[in-house]
């Protein structure tokens, strides 16, 4: 497979496999903007809402315009989210929804690093922002800190040399502060700096570890799902030989994450 094989269809298996980790960085990540009340915000690539669903809970806004490209993800939010102040649009990068006067807070989440043109992306969102407006987003550190995908593709890469070029450590170079600062100071935004956002992201035992990467939703999911039943035997058996240690059958991991913010 390749990198444009990336699949995207399903919103509860990413749920199952990302989603209870990105709502706990999303609510680190909306506590470190420190945004007051009251305010209006747009949710780029919303995916499955808990981006969009943390800014209602923990920073008190006027509106939420939430939009993803894909349908399943806008449904899946749609139909486990009643929260009037959110509303759920089918749009992407070259479409964002709009609001006279610009929008107080323009965010993304673990979004930056999909789209083609990051730059292009970041400066779309500069656009929807109101004079003086924040924008900020947050993408995984998968070179190194992002440990439940850190080791899946080093051990991916044991069983499958091609793997390599699959590794999201490698795909996406953006994924680092000085980088993403690069990004945002590029697309006209002043006053910009970044944070690392650091979460657990404990299993209950290998399974629970395991059995997420067999939806088929997302670039390490989509993997597995190209594997033949050896590789892919090969690859759970290495995962855990390398996670479940000693007798315990909790695994303790963490997951960092990067965060960016300017102003329009």
């Amino acid at each position: 497979m390749s990198p444009a094989d990336d699949r995207w269809a399903a919103g509860d298996a990413y749920e199952t496999f990302m989603g209870r980790w990105s709502r706990r960085l999303a609510d680190s990540f909306v506590r470190w903007l420190e945004i007051d009340p009251g305010l209006t915000w747009l949710d780029v690539g919303c995916g499955t809402g808990a981006l969009a669903s943390t800014i209602c809970r923990v920073a008190g806004p006027t509106a939420v315009v939430a939009c993803d490209p894909s349908v399943a993800f806008v449904e899946h939010v749609r139909s486990r989210i009643a929260d009037s102040r959110i509303s759920v649009v089918v749009a992407g990068a070259g479409g964002l929804p709009e609001r006279p006067g610009g929008f107080d807070c323009v965010v993304s989440g673990l979004v930056l690093n999909f789209l083609p043109d990051p730059r292009r992306g970041v400066q779309e969102m500069r656009a929807r922002a109101r004079p003086g407006g924040v924008v900020a987003a947050y993408v995984w550190d998968y070179a190194d800190r992002m440990q439940l995908l850190r080791v899946f593709w080093d051990e991916a890469v044991g069983v499958d040399a091609a793997a390599r070029e699959l590794d999201e450590g490698r795909r996406f170079p953006i994924c680092r502060a000085d980088a993403l600062e690069s990004v945002f100071r590029e697309a006209g935004l002043n006053d910009v700096r970044s944070d690392a956002v650091e979460i657990p992201t404990p299993f209950a035992s290998f399974s629970d570890y395991w059995r997420p990467f067999l939806g088929g939703t997302g670039p390490a999911p989509s993997y597995v799902a190209s594997l033949d039943a050896e590789k892919r035997g090969q690859l759970r058996d290495r995962l855990e030989r390398r996670l479940a240690r000693g007798s315990a059958s909790a695994i303790d991991l963490v997951a960092r994450a990067w965060a960016v913010r300017g102003t329009a």
